[in-house]
């Protein structure tokens, strides 16, 4: 279909979703509720790649994974389980609680409830092409705490109306033509030249002067955001740092809210935040990512000269690199990815303040792990590996047992780069990085993706339970996934000991 990604583009021809109200990119919200299955039909309507309108790039073959969902293998949306145009794929989303049919039975373990998850396409080789020209949407996940309702549970933000996903995008777009295109022969990672939030570049948003839940979410393909919410841009005086509040890592809320400058993402990554624009009213606010990116290796330190001057950092969000930090611009110099303006109504505000709200507690990390695993994500002949091998559909490179804890270490060995890390059908918690206890928030609660930083060693705590089957892991900045950095393993009643697979 076709869309407009800003005036000052000509329309954009790209992919997305129709649930019957029209197609667009993202796809539709969906609001789903913890003890209500969902069937989902995905029909693929894309054109052939011998089509005109294929415009140059993705490939009509798909398959649709809900990320991170505690899902079977048949409906997980398996990179190898695409199906091509004319044909279709239904998927069931029981929307169960972990561990209801083993370490929590009947009812799963309330600790380990998700809220913030989202679909995209995960065909093998072709992920990054085809979420690239739009195969994502959100999939906001419900329960008698987490409600939907200012009024009653947690008291978060009522959805829809001040519970916003929103998705982050960057895309390159030829200067002549002013035409989206995808570098095929890019194998690092792209970085594109324009910003698009919900699919619009640089896009406003007209809030009223309460608090309001945002669900932010990295879909790459390789860029790394930090973000701050910047004031008095462009205005008498020096640009302004506003705290607040994050509430959620990944699908998960954090047991308490923190206080917060900024939060940093990589792609695939949520977080969950409350910003209250109480005292903003007839203000002008900006999303602002000033984390330094130049290309796919991930964010880089620079000279000193271009640190931000007399900004503080925080120092709990902003993670340290080895001996060199990456580099975090100055207020009002980085990239304004999205503007709010606080001309909206007053209207009343039911929510709880952050500082007097308490969610989930986290699960215990203390069992003892049956099998400590090695993955080593590296470079090879120009490609990229895990523990030496590219991805291979035929292959199934170990078994975890079901009903088991194990401990996943994750090392990077690529120099300068950072990859983020995906493991599907559990959340994890991270132990410790290069063996210190996590020091920065979002790596404080449960996680579906970490960021492996360059010469780094993490080490990963699961729980495997309730399901059966193949499901992957791999590197999320999704060119790297496509050339080849992902394996499939598989749960069964029985496990091996392999240690480095």
């Amino acid at each position: 279909f076709t869309t407009s990604f800003s005036p000052s583009l000509p329309l954009q021809t790209v992919w997305g979703f129709d649930d019957g109200t029209g197609t667009r990119s993202p796809g539709p919200t969906y609001q789903a509720f913890y003890g209500k299955p969902q069937l989902t039909r995905n029909i693929n309507s894309l054109p052939s790649i011998t089509e005109k309108n294929n415009t140059g790039f993705g490939m009509a073959s798909v398959t649709t994974h809900l990320h991170n969902a505690h899902n079977p293998s048949e409906s997980d949306g398996n990179p190898c389980d695409f199906y091509t145009n004319g044909h279709f794929c239904d998927q069931y989303y029981p929307n169960v609680l972990a561990g209801f049919n083993s370490t929590n039975a009947p009812n799963g373990d309330i600790n380990e409830a998700l809220g913030t998850l989202w679909y995209h396409d995960h065909r093998v080789d072709f992920t990054s092409q085809n979420t690239y020209k739009g195969l994502v949407g959100f999939y906001c996940l419900f329960n008698q705490l987490d409600t939907g309702d200012e009024t009653t549970g947690f008291r978060l933000p009522s959805f829809p109306q001040f519970d916003i996903p929103l998705t982050f995008a960057d895309k390159v777009f030829d200067p002549d033509t002013g035409q989206l295109v995808f570098d095929l022969f890019n194998l690092d990672g792209i970085l594109g030249d324009k910003f698009l939030v919900n699919g619009t570049i640089q896009p406003f948003f007209q809030v009223s002067p309460r608090r309001y839940r945002f669900r932010l979410l990295d879909t790459g393909p390789s860029r790394f955001y930090e973000f701050f919410l910047t004031g008095n841009v462009g205005g008498t005086g020096s640009p302004t740092t506003n705290p607040f509040f994050l509430i959620g890592t990944d699908g998960n809320l954090i047991p308490v809210p923190i206080q917060v400058n900024s939060v940093r993402i990589g792609p695939a990554e949520r977080v969950d935040v409350v910003i209250d624009f109480t005292n903003f009213a007839g203000q002008t606010l900006y999303l602002e990512n000033r984390l330094n990116q130049i290309n796919g290796q991930g964010p880089v330190a620079v000279d000193s000269q271009l640190f931000a001057q007399n900004e503080p950092v925080n120092t709990e969000c902003t993670q340290v690199l080895g001996p060199t930090t990456p580099a975090i611009r100055a207020a009002g110099a980085g990239d304004l990815v999205m503007q709010f303006r606080v001309t909206g109504p007053k209207v009343k505000d039911n929510s709880l303040p952050p500082s007097r709200q308490k969610f989930y507690s986290l699960p215990t990390t203390t069992d003892a792990p049956r099998v400590v695993r090695t993955f080593k994500f590296d470079r090879l002949n120009g490609q990229w590996s895990i523990n030496g091998q590219f991805m291979d559909c035929n292959t199934f490179r170990f078994t975890v047992q079901q009903n088991s804890s194990e401990h996943w270490l994750l090392t990077n060995l690529t120099g300068d780069w950072t990859h983020p890390v995906h493991i599907h059908l559990e959340e994890h918690q991270i132990l410790n990085r290069n063996r210190a206890a996590p020091t920065v928030p979002t790596d404080k609660g449960r996680k579906d993706v970490t960021q492996l930083h360059p010469n780094e060693r993490v080490e990963l705590f699961f729980r495997f339970r309730d399901w059966l089957g193949k499901y992957p892991i791999h590197c999320h900045n999704v060119v790297h996934e496509d050339h080849a950095m992902m394996a499939l393993w598989h749960v069964e009643p029985t496990g091996d000991n392999v240690l480095v697979p």
